[in-house]
């Protein structure tokens, strides 16, 4: 003879298969499914695709980027700049302060729209607060006319 089961029989039967679930999802390691977990859900390519050619993924042309300003890539949460010609600097777009977005490039620096940090574009470090922490540097190559990230 079988019982029924128990109330908390299946809550533990539930409990064990959302479990087992969740492992699958957290892969053994495999490439593969390490390689599907970082393409962008946007269905582009990811950055490391264009890697065989020895260039990252390619940002912009460098007719984007002004002299003395800078271009930033929302996307890729980049912004380069030129603070003289020729002379191209990459950093994080996220403020340091609060993770918020960076909007504008314009007058020697690059802006927050959230609280007013001004970064600049030089080398990344904070020219007016509340941020007290410099930017992220990124690597850049430039080939051709064409800025990647390396």
């Amino acid at each position: 003879m079988t019982q029924p089961a128990t109330r908390r029989t299946l809550l533990a039967t539930g409990a064990a298969a959302t479990l087992a679930v969740c492992c699958v999802g957290c892969g053994d390691g495999d490439s593969s499914s390490a390689a599907a977990s970082t393409s962008p859900s946007d269905g582009s390519a990811p950055a490391s695709a264009s890697a065989d050619s020895g260039e990252g993924q390619a940002l912009g042309a460098v007719g984007e980027i002004p002299e003395g300003g800078g271009k930033i890539f929302a996307a890729e949460k980049v912004v380069v700049t030129q603070p003289e010609k020729g002379e191209y600097k990459a950093f994080s777009a996220i403020c340091t302060h609060q993770g918020c977005t960076l909007n504008k490039v314009a007058d020697g620096t690059v802006d927050c729209p959230c609280h007013g940090s001004k970064f600049r574009i030089s080398d990344g470090s904070v020219a007016h607060g509340p941020a007290t922490e410099p930017l992220a540097a990124k690597e850049i190559m430039v080939h051709g006319n064409t800025v990647h990230l390396a």
